[in-house]
């Protein structure tokens, strides 16, 4: 497991369901938590992303952002976002230069077979453009509460 806590993130910029790029340095000032996660509109990424639709207020309350990242189209999110009336925004890492930044593209097994995915991953950017928390390997259920928990602390 890659620790990255306390590390400097480089910015970056990637197109968002927004309509135009998302740039991490254009978020400094405030807390970000991305999500990391495999695919558009499957169980397990559908329910988190409700969890961090759901607790979106708590998170605008503590001064904190959300963004989501896979390597689905902006079309894919863009439909994605609308059938599950996410509030926050989704980012299209078609080329996996984010998903590398924060070495999430790992081997998996899928029905028996390797498969190269994102691991469901989340880190928290503080203020200063800074990894404060990472969680890896992440179990969907209470995770997005627990993420929360973690900012709200900050």
């Amino acid at each position: 497991m890659t620790m990255l806590e306390n590390l400097a993130v480089p910015d970056f910029s990637v197109p968002s369901t927004a309509g135009s790029n998302f740039s991490l340095a254009a978020a400094k000032g405030r807390h970000v938590v991305i999500y990391f996660y495999p695919k558009d509109d499957t169980p397990g990424c559908t329910t988190e992303g409700a969890a961090f639709r759901d607790l979106y207020p708590e998170f605008q309350a503590a001064g904190c952002d959300v963004v989501g990242v896979s390597r689905d189209t902006l079309a894919s999110h863009a439909k994605f976002k609308a059938k599950m009336a996410f509030p926050f925004e989704l980012l299209a890492d078609t080329d996996e230069a984010v998903c590398t930044m924060f070495g999430v593209m790992k081997m998996k097994n899928m029905y028996g077979k390797q498969v190269r995915g994102i691991e469901r991953s989340s880190f928290v950017i503080d203020a200063e453009g800074r990894i404060a928390r990472e969680w890896r390997a992440v179990k969907v259920p209470g995770h997005a509460a627990e993420v929360l928990s973690f900012v709200q602390s900050l």
